[in-house]
């Protein structure tokens, strides 16, 4: 199982999409055990959005859609709003 997951930065009012095998290890990673990358710059981190898939090459091929352009305006307008 795979999962595609947004991650928000409410303090950076950033975002972050990845894809991952084990979500709960991961999102430790982003939030605590991380030394150095993008992700240790804006913590914490909120996990808004997951989606799964058995298939990792449609997980891959989503998490390049979320990505995009497009992708990011689709989180921006049905996604964050939840949140805010």
């Amino acid at each position: 199982m795979y999962t595609v997951y947004v991650l928000y930065s409410f303090s950076a009012s950033r975002f972050y999409t990845g894809m991952t095998s084990d979500l709960i290890t991961r999102f430790k990673f982003h939030n605590e055990k991380g030394i150095k990358g993008f992700t240790t710059r804006f913590r914490p981190w909120y996990c808004i959005h997951v989606e799964f898939f058995e298939d990792k090459s449609k997980a891959l091929q989503r998490e390049t859609e979320l990505k995009s352009g497009k992708g990011r305006d689709w989180i921006k307008s049905n996604i964050l709003p939840l949140y805010m």
